[in-house]
């Protein structure tokens, strides 16, 4: 459910701005999984069968926590009874049972296991581009458009 909203009070900013930009990560996920159906696949780079098969399983890792985290964040925030304010313009209202156990085991995966693992798997696609780009100088980047 969608309500206007009013101003929160300035002690809650941060974590208003959080929830909202994790909502908002989201949806521009959501948006990029359409484009990627939608969208012709960029030609193939060469290179050997086993950086293929790691790079297609990073980015297969780092889309499934990239959608993971935002939901973590909305079901802790949910569960804890609260709603989730967009940028001051409405809040999306919780959906959920107040459920303090349920909202501590999605925290606790928000934080301490899917944070580190997108760390994790931005890392090492970092790196893979940067070895692709600098190293290997094989134009992997101009399949990012």
């Amino acid at each position: 459910m969608i309500t206007l909203h009013n101003s929160a009070s300035s002690g809650e900013t941060y974590l208003n701005l959080h929830r909202a930009f994790g909502v908002s990560l989201l949806f521009w996920m959501i948006a990029r999984v359409i484009s990627r159906v939608i969208s012709p696949t960029p030609a193939s780079v060469p290179m050997p069968k086993w950086q293929t098969a790691v790079s297609h399983l990073t980015h297969l890792l780092l889309y499934a926590v990239l959608f993971a985290m935002p939901l973590s964040g909305i079901l802790m925030t949910w569960y804890g009874g609260h709603s989730i304010d967009m940028f001051g313009l409405f809040e999306l209202q919780s959906i959920l049972t107040t459920d303090r156990g349920q909202a501590r085991f999605f925290n606790n995966l928000h934080t301490d296991v899917l944070w580190p693992t997108l760390m994790v798997f931005t890392g090492l696609h970092i790196l893979g581009a940067i070895q692709h780009q600098f190293i290997k100088k094989d134009n992997i980047m101009s399949r990012i458009k």
